[in-house]
């Protein structure tokens, strides 16, 4: 089984370490950072991505841009995509899934949560 690979893409170097431990407890995941959405998407082509975390709160193109234009490339639009971000209203967690989220976390959450949907995630992709 190859090793999955996993982009975080999250403009606070604290959360993308908090990120990666949460990750990392999981097990052999790569992982990528990215502080920008506009990093995550240089990043994309140069690496298969099973999954990608993102905040919606990021210099240069947010994580709705982000979701927005992974979902209409055809490349990506199948990656699942989990929002991570403070934006917590109903609103916002309906317009993150309209524009193709999968998952969408409110911050603060329980490392247990974000590990359980990574791992349900992650097990029906080949």
């Amino acid at each position: 089984m190859s090793t999955k690979t996993i982009l975080i893409a999250d403009d606070s170097a604290t959360m993308r370490a908090m990120l990666v431990a949460v990750v990392g407890a999981l097990g052999d995941y790569r992982i990528v950072e990215a502080s920008s959405g506009f990093e995550a998407l240089r990043l994309l082509p140069r690496d298969h991505v099973d999954l990608i975390l993102t905040d919606i709160n990021m210099p240069d193109i947010n994580g709705l841009e982000l979701i927005s234009f992974l979902r209409t490339n055809p490349n990506y639009k199948n990656i699942p995509i989990f929002i991570i971000s403070t934006e917590g209203s109903a609103q916002d967690i309906e317009r993150g899934k309209q524009l193709g989220a999968d998952e969408y976390v409110v911050k603060p959450f329980a490392p247990a949560t974000l590990q359980q949907l990574i791992s349900q995630y992650l097990s029906k992709t080949p």
